[in-house]
């Protein structure tokens, strides 16, 4: 799928959410009025409190989730008061044009919700080009740009974050991959940091050309030397067109058949898929969100850590891992004078993110590749002790798209691994805790 359509469902999809709720008042513009300055410390190196109210008309919608609500979702936030906030490590964010609000949001989210102010590092190796608000592309990777990058602050709220941008936008096929390779790279060579969070994806039947061939190839050889050579995570969500993606360039028509998305297919990468994520009060529930890509690769053959997976045919299973990606139960998150519900892949990736520059500093070092070690942590006994298993939904894709309707039937979460929530979603103490000691 393109980021820019990615995007622009993920934000119809929020505007749909908000005219369905008109009942409950949910009728104007999401104005975020003025932030709320915290003062009471809640743990270590920052000032915090815990904030289970939205701010604006997203107060009402009961689907809306804070940065703390976040954080206790997956017990994330015992670790905060510990002092795990990803201090010292910093998460790479590789996108498209940016946000000319980028900062500016940024600390208007912090201040919001009492979290740390955190200046951003924005490089642009390759040029920019001039923003343009009417451009839809341009927008949209403004807001995706600017939703990675609270969703890792909200996890880890003293992690530094690099941004880099591309003057160049990725859609489908190979278009954008070849500058996005070129800023991973500098990001490597210069040790820029450690984690890569890649909200962006390609589907793979528009890389089935020579040129796609050859360049999947070159990220392959690439991701396995950032991982293992120089100690990367690489995090890329699984797509939100569930158990199918798009067709064409110009992402017009779906594939109706089953379909998986580039680089989440790469075995280096950790595939992030989402799930639909709901409070009662002070308790949280998960079941599989249907739109969270998943299936099994026609470029990648079974890697190792996945041959117990009987169900693959030979074939890269994906996702790996999940997280809250539904819209309509998102983090509130603010760019450009307005506040909206993240959603999507793009929202579970840079979660993931977070959490592992907490574990890297659990650690003292990068984790690196950690593929090996979650399937390891997800055997037997102990899989209980890491992981929430999401044993509920599918990602079946029903739509029209182009007046063309497909019916794909999808994979149904169940017991251990399934090809729509991976492994299952993060019990955040353990599982970091183990992940930071199996790197000893």
């Amino acid at each position: 799928m393109t980021a820019f359509i990615r995007r622009y469902v993920a934000l119809l999809l929020l505007a749909l959410l908000l005219t369905a709720c008109s009942s409950t008042g949910l009728t104007q513009s999401v104005d975020g009025g003025t932030p709320t300055a915290t003062t009471a410390t809640h743990g270590p190196g920052f000032q915090t409190k815990p904030i289970l109210q939205c701010p604006g008309i997203l107060a009402d919608y009961q689907g809306c989730i804070t940065p703390y609500a976040l954080r206790k979702a997956y017990d994330v936030e015992s670790l905060t008061n510990q002092g795990f906030t990803g201090k010292g490590q910093t998460v790479v964010v590789i996108v498209s044009f940016g946000s000319p609000t980028l900062q500016q949001d940024l600390d208007t989210f912090s201040k919001q919700f009492g979290l740390p102010s955190t200046r951003l590092q924005i490089l642009s190796p390759l040029g920019t080009v001039p923003f343009n608000n009417q451009d839809k592309d341009m927008v949209g990777w403004a807001i995706e740009t600017t939703l990675d990058v609270q969703i890792i602050h909200a996890l880890a709220p003293e992690a530094n974050i690099v941004v880099m941008t591309s003057p160049v936008s990725e859609t489908q096929g190979t278009q954008g991959l070849p500058e996005f390779m070129k800023l991973e790279q500098y990001a490597v060579d210069h040790k820029l940091g450690q984690i890569f969070s890649q909200s962006w994806a390609a589907s793979e039947a528009t890389l089935t050309d020579e040129a796609g061939q050859k360049l999947i190839q070159s990220y392959a050889d690439f991701y396995k030397r950032a991982t293992l050579e120089h100690n990367w995570t690489i995090l890329t969500g699984s797509g939100d067109q569930g158990a199918t993606d798009y067709a064409d360039l110009k992402s017009t028509q779906l594939v109706g058949r089953r379909n998986v998305t580039f680089p989440a297919d790469v075995p280096w990468v950790t595939a992030v898929g989402g799930t639909t994520l709901q409070r009662t009060g002070t308790t949280y529930s998960e079941q599989a969100w249907t739109g969270s890509g998943g299936g099994f690769s026609t470029f990648f053959a079974q890697p190792d850590y996945q041959r117990n997976l009987t169900q693959s045919g030979g074939k890269r299973g994906l996702p790996d891992i999940a997280a809250s990606a539904d819209p309509a139960s998102g983090m509130a998150f603010y760019y450009n004078k307005n506040w909206s519900l993240a959603g999507g892949t793009s929202a579970s990736t840079p979660l993931w993110a977070g959490l592992i520059a907490v574990a890297n500093q659990i650690a003292g070092k990068p984790l690196g590749f950690i593929n090996p070690k979650l399937y390891q942590l997800a055997q037997g006994a102990n899989a209980q002790q890491n992981f929430r298993d999401i044993t509920l939904g599918n990602n079946s894709n029903r739509s029209t798209m182009g007046g063309i309707t497909v019916n794909v039937e999808g994979f149904q979460a169940g017991p251990g691994w399934d090809a729509v929530t991976g492994l299952g979603t993060p019990k955040a103490p353990s599982l970091l805790r183990n992940l930071a000691a199996a790197t000893q």
